[in-house]
């Protein structure tokens, strides 16, 4: 099984800066732009409009918008594109900043 190093830092308590590939969230992050991600293990303190580092089904993590929140089904989690992920109530980490582009 393949370590997640963001999960473990989260987890600990870190409060991390990081980067990922993809388009699925401009403008919001653009592919490789760094953001900080602090810890946030209780999915009930996540907001609409939140973006988290969160698990969903299976073993895929991703950096992603909550788009509604459900007290049964936990947070459902999209891309900027208008694309619906999942639900989850797993989540380690919440964007607090989005650091300008390089």
């Amino acid at each position: 099984m393949n370590r997640n190093y963001k999960v473990e830092r989260l987890l600990s308590g870190e409060t991390i800066t990081t980067k990922e590939k993809g388009n699925s969230m401009v403008p919001l992050i653009y592919s490789n732009q760094e953001h900080v991600l602090a810890p946030l293990s209780n999915w009930e303190d996540a907001e609409v409009g939140d973006i988290l580092y969160c698990r969903l089904a299976g073993n895929r993590h991703y950096t992603h918008l909550v788009t509604a929140k459900d007290d049964k089904r936990g947070l459902q989690i999209s891309n900027n594109k208008g694309y619906v992920n999942g639900w989850t109530k797993t989540v380690y980490g919440k964007v607090v900043e989005v650091l300008p582009l390089k």
